[in-house]
């Protein structure tokens, strides 16, 4: 199969890519580089990859990309954690519909042109944004009230895109919910502006990489957002790529939608005590403070995760303390050569 992937250069494209290449497909990637900047993927020369450097608003660029490819994986878009959401609230939801239209209409004129089968579209778990139903089944995105925040309501809008463009032109599709993505690669967004929490100024806006830096660098006792008890379910991005891979390679997810998460809770306070046990060893004891939170900072986010399993096989395995085994050695190394 041959695919192309918009945001080629994103957190959980990295991931993608990877996992697409390993598993034998070729890809194209097409990435403007806006949000990290130029930055190096462990598969940059790999003879089934190709990086197109150009922006997915650009409709005539990916109209030539599509008509090449299977299936197009609609990831790029303008994200970021919960400050993003308020620092560009106007932003987030004018480029983001930019992109996706220029996407879908790449992407149906090659269906049209006889190749292309699908269109892959990475949605959010903030679509769930303002539901009372937990553990969230999909569906529950059309019977919950709307998400508050401008970028779940976009992300919501993605979904309609999928399902506009089937019903009108045919073109199949596919939908993914990634949950609170975790892994290695992130970095500060060019866009970002200072966020203090305590003493320490935030590189990165999730959660996980957050507490790690902060933990890193001394702070003590450690500032969380909120009283801690917001439930989120980390999921390794290296198992994200699986299960949007098995989506792709699966004649049952043909217009039909996925949560993808580990089935795993966890409270903030939970992640950060558990963040701070590693980094220290057991030398300090875990103290904490709490400052004010987000507006559009969810207490509970619970998906219903027996779909992706029934139709996919998909199951999210890597464990909280395994990942966090990975990233805290990495967020110290790129501390230490002064990226973050």
């Amino acid at each position: 199969m041959k695919v192309l992937v918009t945001g080629a250069a994103g957190f959980i494209c990295g991931y993608l890519v990877e996992e697409l290449l390993a598993a034998g497909h070729e890809v194209v990637g097409v990435d403007n580089f806006s949000k990290y900047g130029r930055v190096a993927k462990s598969y940059d020369d790999h003879p089934r990859y190709r990086l197109v450097e150009g922006d997915a608003k650009d409709r005539a660029l990916l109209t030539e990309l599509a008509a090449d490819v299977d299936q197009v994986v609609a990831a790029a878009a303008m994200i970021g954690g919960i400050s993003y959401f308020h620092e560009f609230a106007f932003d987030l939801l004018a480029e983001n519909e930019r992109i996706l239209a220029s996407t879908f209409e790449a992407a149906i004129d090659a269906h049209r042109a006889g190749r292309l089968q699908r269109i892959v579209v990475l949605s959010s778990s903030m679509v769930f944004e303002s539901t009372t139903q937990f553990p969230t089944p999909e569906g529950a995105e059309r019977t919950s009230p709307p998400p508050i925040s401008t970028y779940g309501f976009q992300k919501l809008a993605s979904e309609y895109f999928a399902h506009g463009a089937w019903r009108q032109y045919h073109l199949s599709f596919t939908i993914l919910r990634p949950f609170n993505c975790v892994g290695i690669g992130e970095r500060r967004a060019v866009r970002d502006t200072d966020v203090m929490s305590g003493n320490v100024k935030l590189a990165l806006s999730h959660v996980v990489p957050d507490l790690v830096l902060k933990t890193l660098k001394g702070q003590d006792p450690l500032h969380i957002l909120g009283d801690g008890e917001q439930v989120r379910h980390y999921t390794y991005g290296g198992d994200l790529a699986l299960g949007i891979r098995l989506a792709m390679e699966s004649e049952a997810a043909v217009n039909e939608d996925f949560n993808l998460s580990t089935a795993a809770s966890t409270t903030v306070l939970e992640l950060a005590e558990t963040i701070w046990d590693k980094v220290h060893e057991g030398a300090k004891p875990f103290r904490y403070v709490s400052d004010p939170p987000f507006e559009h900072d969810v207490q509970l986010r619970v998906p219903d995760v027996r779909k992706a399993s029934r139709i996919l096989g998909f199951e999210a395995t890597t464990t909280l303390s395994a990942m966090l085994d990975e990233v805290i050695p990495w967020i110290r190394e790129e501390l230490e050569a002064g990226r973050l």
